[in-house]
């Protein structure tokens, strides 16, 4: 079995998608003052948007914050495509933690103008990611307690028991419509308590008794003129 190092390189390296689910717990979703979803509510993010753990979270030069939202993702072991629910565990090679980074002003402006979220969710550095962790680590990823900190203060904590739609259900259902592979991330939702983070501001965050990560937020540099 692959250390978590080496699927980390392998996650990072060869992944060819992230598939995130938004909505995915009920009270996230009342809090953000949306309807909870009766199916499975899919976006994309690039891989380009990766970073890994102990780097620095760019906040973009037109934007003065920036919301985490703290998600478990699965890591896809193998080829997956058209998957029955009761099969789709076998396709899961191990689990991570993961930041969806989400610049709200943009996010709120496409929405209103009904457009999608690219720019709000996929720029450079809007995935901070962990290590992975092998499945033997992870028994029962339907009862995980999510955590993130900003300075030392608690601004989420849930469990992904509370998830809507569950891991065989998620890869089924995608795997359905498109194929996953290997080292695809699966990111599951985030539970209630997001908040904006600002510059000069850490984050921690964490999968209780199994990992943790931490994160700088700085400006994004501007490009230095010829």
């Amino acid at each position: 079995m692959a250390t978590p190092c080496s699927a980390s390189h392998k996650l990072l390296q060869m992944g060819t998608k992230i598939v995130a689910v938004g909505r995915n717990y009920a009270a996230h979703a009342k809090e953000m003052g949306t309807v909870v979803p009766t199916e499975p509510v899919l976006f994309f993010k690039p891989t380009s948007s990766y970073l890994e753990n102990g780097g620095t979270i760019e906040v973009p030069h037109s934007l003065e914050s920036l919301h985490p939202e703290v998600e478990l993702a699965v890591v896809i072991g193998r080829k997956a495509r058209d998957v029955p629910e009761a099969d789709a565990m076998d396709y899961v090679g191990g689990y991570a933690v993961a930041l969806d980074m989400t610049a709200r002003e943009i996010q709120a402006s496409a929405k209103a103008a009904g457009l999608p979220w690219t720019l709000s969710k996929g720029q450079d550095t809007f995935t901070p990611i962990s290590s992975v962790l092998p499945t033997s680590m992870v028994p029962d990823p339907d009862n995980l307690e999510l955590w993130l900190k900003v300075d030392g203060e608690t601004r989420q904590k849930g469990s992904t028991k509370d998830t809507i739609f569950k891991i065989p259900f998620l890869i089924s259902h995608i795997s359905s419509m498109m194929t996953l592979l290997e080292g695809d991330v699966i990111l599951t939702g985030t539970p209630p308590g997001v908040g904006p983070v600002k510059v000069g501001q850490k984050i921690t965050a964490g999968i209780t008794g199994l990992l943790d990560v931490h994160f700088n937020v700085e400006k994004r540099r501007r490009p230095e003129s010829c």
